[in-house]
């Protein structure tokens, strides 16, 4: 089908069904008859036709046809701008690729368009996937930062854009503007996805990140994706405490979480994690230094300070020397064995999903202190929101040994229903 065809499909349906309800979340999609699929990209468009002028999510929006069909046939999806679209805005958040067309679809794209989805779109992402803000706003508070770098992915399906989106994390560019956006932001383990065609940063810590509404829909997604979901929500858990230094908000939010599940029947033991998670910060910091100034070496090379953020970080990764790299790599290793131990006992690990709300304005787009030792050890990591009442959102954020995202995702669900 081509892009004309496909289009011309979506506006008659569209006007045949315009009094319709449509699909929201991910599952309700899932749910839908082919018809109510096609009326729901419809209106998906319309909202962000209503929506985008003060969200600011999306780089282009130009819905493209899937290339096969599947368990996604007709489930639109935001993809992040740093990902290599055929045809589309592939621009990396960077004024200085302004106007840059993807030449071919990256291997998350071709498999999510080869299982039927849709593809709407690109999203917002700070530049080159590092500090320098995009101008997405948080869909749950304006005056705020939705979180970076995945900015326009996370806004974009809190917003009710498309029931789901396509984020990456080098820090904690996925779990981080989940929790600021009070949804489900979902790091699975290091190469889990393929990372073809995605602009690399630091290439050890690089992974693909998945957002939607809920941990149900996580599953749900994941399965979509020919992933196993098969596992009991029955294990054991461990709660971080003391807590690393996080704002008050998300220490009372924490605690008053994990006595809520407790008071539910479900045991958490204590674990005391916060030395070798703050260790972990700086070695994150080393590996993204010194990888992301090799990366992006020849680029400041021609474009110099007009990089941003990103020409501070060249500069002084280019300063570290190889050995401090190598100790890095050790301590990381040393870390993933001593963290492994801990989740033989207790498979799921809960600690914060950030330091806090999201900052007021655009000009941060948060800490990524939370996330960063989970993402250089490689394990995965799903964000779920907290109960805060009329408050800024917050996340609660769970982790588990490599490989073992069936459990963590049937653990995260039942920990969502419990504390909603």
């Amino acid at each position: 089908m081509d892009r004309r065809t496909f289009l011309f499909g979506l506006a008659a349906t569209g006007v045949a069904r315009a009094d319709a309800s449509h699909p929201e979340t991910f599952r309700e999609w899932l749910a839908a008859s082919p018809d109510a699929r096609a009326a729901g990209v419809t209106a998906c468009l319309d909202r962000i036709r209503r929506m985008d002028d003060d969200i600011h999510a999306w780089v282009q929006v130009a819905p493209q046809p899937p290339t096969g069909s599947g368990p996604l046939s007709g489930i639109p999806f935001g993809m992040k701008d740093i990902v290599e679209t055929k045809g589309l805005a592939t621009e990396y958040g960077s004024p200085i690729y302004k106007g840059r067309i993807g030449t071919e679809d990256a291997a998350i794209v071709r498999e999510l368009r080869r299982r039927g989805g849709v593809l709407l779109g690109k999203t917002h992402t700070t530049a080159f996937a590092y500090r320098t803000p995009a101008p997405t706003r948080n869909p749950r508070n304006l005056a705020h930062t939705p979180g970076g770098s995945s900015s326009g992915s996370a806004a974009a399906v809190a917003a009710g854009m498309v029931p789901f989106a396509v984020g990456t994390q080098t820090g904690g560019s996925v779990l981080r503007p989940a929790s600021f956006c009070g949804i489900t932001g979902f790091k699975p383990t290091y190469g889990r996805l393929r990372m073809d065609g995605v602009l690399p940063f630091a290439k050890s810590c690089d992974t693909l990140g998945l957002f939607t509404h809920t941990a149900a829909d996580m599953i749900a997604l994941w399965d979509a994706l020919g992933y196993a979901t098969a596992a009991s929500a029955d294990a054991s858990l461990a709660a971080a405490d003391p807590l690393p230094v996080v704002d008050p908000e998300m220490a009372a939010a924490f605690q008053k979480a994990v006595a809520r599940i407790r008071a539910a029947g479900v045991a958490v033991r204590s674990l005391d994690i916060r030395a070798t998670l703050e260790r972990l910060v700086g070695v994150a910091q080393t590996l993204m230094f010194y990888e992301g100034a090799r990366v992006h070496e020849q680029e400041y090379k021609q474009y110099g300070s007009r990089l941003d953020d990103m020409a501070d970080l060249v500069r002084e990764g280019l300063q570290i020397p190889a050995a401090r790299y190598e100790e890095a790599k050790q301590l990381v290793a040393t870390a993933r064995t001593e963290i492994g131990e801990l989740h033989k006992a207790t498979p799921v690990i809960l600690v914060p999903a950030a330091v806090g709300p999201a900052p007021r304005g655009l000009a941060s787009t948060g800490d990524s202190r939370m996330n960063a030792p989970w993402t250089a050890l490689g394990t995965p990591a799903i964000t779920i929101p907290m109960p805060v009442g009329d408050a800024l959102p917050l996340g609660l954020q769970l982790t588990a040994t490599h490989g073992d995202e069936a459990r963590l995702l049937r653990v995260a669900a039942r920990l969502q229903e419990t504390l909603s």
